[in-house]
């Protein structure tokens, strides 16, 4: 068994340095592996175990969201939470139910389990998204947007999901019931996220030196305590450990870039794992029935149906027309989609495989059409930031042990965008080592200028870390 995930695991790192390589999303690559691993491949592997697929997808997709949540932080979210929220909320129903009007027009489904397709769909991927984001260099704050989105509206994509195959599956359900379990699971989820993000914060904040090494143990402890207690009383999980992320990755703390590099290491194997376990139970043999159909779906959520839900929960935002259509195209479909497809599969509802092979072509469409040409059609539309120049660490601190060199690069809304150095307000065992401006390396004086886009060097011990982020997040407040 070792020998065999040792095996999955070295393929998967040589399919994603290939798909890089030829421009194929690595998303979709983890898919086409699993799925050679399959009975229908050349790897012969039976697998039809839709429970366990899903066990797998809730695990991965809850160490996704959470790495998601730790990667960013509520400062960079604090602007955009308002478009976010409505993306998230009124974006997935307009996606759903628009969705299963289509799917009712091209598949042989009841109105309920089109609707059903619409919701498995209509939420945006954190894998996808996350994974295209950190790649490119779309403006500040639809990157923000689209991030946030992504985080938030999972939960509400599950919840509505979970819904309908009640719905379907028990006849004494209705709306009123859907629309109670959507705010119970949302209102429980935010209520668990808020208050164990808090415990958290105060946690992380407050971690010995001592314990360093364990600090990722308990970032994971944090994680599933959070998705565990809010699933326990009813709740999101998805939502809650989204924002216990965010709250630790918004903590001032000298584990903070430990735990980033763990937790993306962590959120690249649930990606792995999750989409060869999704691909092994996809068969390439069920496939062409729903060939034509799927396609043509995909087409309409991509080019049609994903724009008009963007404007309509947008209508009262202050986005122009092509930000707008920026953030119509961004609507990159992924594991979530998929993921719910196995609650459907599960659940034995009839036309289940249906659902889940027009899912399939869904994601796949998604992920090869929008995530390759994002950047592409951002920079079409003027809405990409200059990429700022690799500037090479000016100066070797390891040997000296004690001290680190610390880079934080100015943007035009920070506060210190226009400040001379001397107003820095950084600690007196802290200093300005070097300013890395237009490809130049600047010595700083008291007098030297702050510029947006300039990056700063800072020297400081290694002990006083927590103190430097606590700087950090000053220093990043908008003016």
């Amino acid at each position: 068994m070792l020998l065999l995930v040792g095996a999955v695991l070295a393929g998967s790192i040589a399919v994603a340095f290939g798909a890089a390589r030829v421009g194929v999303p690595s998303l979709v690559a983890f898919l086409a592996l699993g799925m050679l691993l399959g009975s229908d491949g050349p790897g012969g592997i039976e697998f039809d175990d839709a429970e366990l697929a899903r066990s797998v997808g809730i695990v991965g997709l809850a160490a996704i969201l959470y790495e998601g949540g730790l990667s960013t932080s509520w400062r960079r979210l604090r602007a955009v939470a308002v478009p976010a929220g409505l993306l998230s909320t009124v974006g997935v129903v307009v996606t759903a139910v628009l969705t299963g009007a289509a799917a009712y027009l091209l598949f042989d489904l009841s109105w309920l389990g089109s609707v059903l397709l619409g919701a498995v769909v209509a939420s945006t991927d954190a894998a996808a998204v996350f994974a295209t984001l950190r790649y490119t260099h779309i403006r500040r704050r639809l990157a923000r947007t689209l991030e946030a989105e992504t985080g938030l509206n999972d939960p509400v994509a599950i919840a509505l999901t979970i819904g309908l195959i009640d719905w379907i599956d028990k006849p004494s359900f209705g709306f009123p019931d859907l629309l109670l379990l959507v705010v119970r699971q949302l209102t429980l989820g935010l209520l668990t996220g808020v208050v164990l993000g808090a415990v958290a914060m105060w946690v992380f904040a407050r971690l010995p030196q001592s314990i360093g090494a364990f600090v990722p143990v308990a970032s994971v402890a944090a994680a599933a305590l959070s998705f565990g207690a809010a699933d326990v009383i009813g709740g999101s999980g998805f939502l809650a450990v989204y924002l216990v992320g965010l709250a630790v990755g918004s903590t001032p703390s000298r584990y903070r870039r430990q735990l980033v590099t763990f937790h993306e290491g962590l959120a690249f194997l649930a990606q792995v794992t999750m989409f060869i376990v999704l691909g092994l139970l996809v068969f390439p043999s069920d496939l062409p029935a729903v060939a034509l159909a799927g396609l043509a779906l995909a087409g309409l959520l991509v080019v049609v149906i994903r724009p008009v839900a963007v404007l309509i929960a947008t209508a009262f935002q202050n986005f122009t027309t092509r930000e707008r259509a920026l953030l119509g195209w961004a609507g990159l479909r992924g594991a979530v989609p998929i993921v719910l497809a196995t609650f459907v599969l599960s659940s034995d509802l009839g036309k289940a495989e249906t659902i889940f092979n027009a899912v399939f072509f869904v994601v796949v469409v998604s992920t090869l059409v929008q995530g390759t040409t994002l950047e592409w059609i951002a920079a079409r539309l003027g809405l990409v930031d200059p990429r700022p120049a690799l500037v090479a660490a000016p100066l070797e601190v390891d040997a000296l042990g004690s001290l680190e060199l610390v880079e934080f690069d100015v943007a035009g809304d920070h506060a210190i965008s226009g400040a001379e150095v001397r107003e820095l307000g950084l600690p007196r065992s802290a200093l300005i080592a070097v300013v890395a401006r237009h490809g130049e390396t600047i010595p700083p004086r008291g007098t030297t200028v702050i510029q947006p886009g300039d990056r700063l060097f800072v020297l400081a011990p290694r002990a006083m870390r927590a103190a430097l982020e606590d700087v950090f997040s000053r220093w990043r407040r908008r003016v």
